[in-house]
């Protein structure tokens, strides 16, 4: 009986440990999060810097995302400029992080940039355009900048209204025409046949992080006052006592 009872045991355990790797497996399939490796640079940035630095990678991230499914979308607008859709892509790229004007855009930054890009007579390469513009107006929202240490500061304002810029810029592309009478670009999908709504998921991502930021910009000027108080009026009482 004994033995038998070791038997079962043993048996319970083994099926515990094999639903603990199952689950680890199927929580592996939907993938694992992620931080960025340490660097010297972090020592000049406080956790506002750091969560701001990370915020700005991760929405250019998401754009460089938009652009390759909108092109994978819209082919017809990488072969206005480029012979390749890579090198089109890699333009963008290179001229958003060397912060350099993108020609087709006739020297607009910021909002303006954006604005051309968005109108029915615009010929060029709409994706790029819209990317490069979308990305220069987030930079300039976020004073110029892509990296952040302790002697920036930034607007909470301007971030909360580069997020509302973005979802302007999102109805826009779904709902205005060119002067064909085509939607400016192709990007999610509700046909018969299914919805595709990853574009609309991307874009609020980039829409979630800013506004997250422009109330954790808030908040820390906020907190910074109750963290005084609390530090003052705690200093009295949560002193250690004598246990002998």
């Amino acid at each position: 009986m004994q033995r038998l009872r070791c038997v079962y045991v043993l048996l319970c355990m083994c099926a515990a440990l094999t639903g603990c790797s199952t689950m680890d497996t199927a929580s592996n399939k939907h993938g694992e999060v992620k931080g960025a490796s340490i660097s010297g640079r972090e020592m000049g940035q406080s956790d506002t810097n750091r969560i701001a630095t990370l915020g700005m990678r991760n929405n250019l991230d998401s754009l460089y995302l938009l652009m390759e499914k909108l092109y994978r979308r819209n082919p017809g607008e990488w072969k206005k400029t480029a012979a390749s859709r890579d090198e089109s892509i890699k333009r963008v790229r290179d001229a958003i992080e060397q912060r350099q004007p993108w020609t087709e855009l006739r020297g607009q930054r910021d909002i303006k940039a954006l604005s051309l890009a968005l109108t029915s007579e615009f010929n060029g390469d709409r994706v790029a355009a819209f990317i490069y513009a979308s990305a220069d107006m987030i930079i300039a929202a976020h004073d110029g900048k892509t990296e952040f240490f302790l002697v920036d500061g930034l607007d909470a304002q301007h971030l909360y209204n580069a997020a509302r810029n973005i979802e302007i810029a999102v109805w826009l592309l779904a709902n205005r025409r060119n002067t064909e009478g085509k939607i400016l670009l192709l990007s999610d999908n509700m046909g018969e046949s299914g919805r595709n709504l990853s574009f609309e998921r991307e874009f609020g991502k980039i829409v979630g992080r800013l506004d997250l930021l422009a109330v954790f910009i808030t908040e820390k000027y906020r907190r910074a006052g109750i963290n005084y108080i609390q530090n003052m009026i705690g200093g009295s009482f949560l002193q250690f006592l004598p246990v002998r």
